[in-house]
């Protein structure tokens, strides 16, 4: 037992010291499993939603990563504007979209599909694309994929 709390324990540090970590300005995010695998390391095991945007330039370099709305442990208030501004402001092409579900299961809500609607629609209007909005929880989910985009 002693064993086994150890061992999360030093598992949870490491995951919290790579979700901390910042990647290189400028990788690039052009491929689905890139984009999970680091949304994945972002955000897997948070006890409360967090809304994440990977700001990325015409080349689908990232610019930025930032979690931009936390909220408790089933939502998160999250304003399209806020990202809009930000957009504008680090004059980003395009985005990828993520949050958690605390609960483990990814499957999309009709909130998260109409939030994500509307946050594409408000980008749109500055010609910057929504790649991606992925889920993650015990696994995760691309929008993308699943023609929800």
């Amino acid at each position: 037992m002693e064993y086994n709390n150890r061992l999360d324990s030093i598992v949870e540090r490491t995951l919290k010291l790579v979700r901390e970590s910042r990647p290189v300005f400028g990788a690039t995010f052009s491929e689905l499993s890139t984009a999970k695998a680091f949304c994945e390391l972002k955000l897997a095991g948070k006890q409360r939603e967090e809304f994440l945007v990977l700001y990325l330039n015409s080349q689908h370099q990232l610019i930025e990563d930032k979690i931009e709305f936390v909220g408790t442990i089933n939502s998160a208030a999250v304003y399209p504007r806020e990202i809009a501004k930000r957009c504008l402001e680090l004059n980003a092409a395009s985005v990828i979209l993520c949050h958690n579900h605390p609960s483990g299961l990814v499957e999309p809500s009709q909130a998260d599909i109409r939030l994500t609607s509307e946050i594409k629609r408000a980008l749109a209007l500055f010609d910057i694309s929504t790649l991606d909005h992925i889920i993650v929880g015990d696994n995760s989910l691309s929008f993308a994929a699943r023609g929800l985009l």
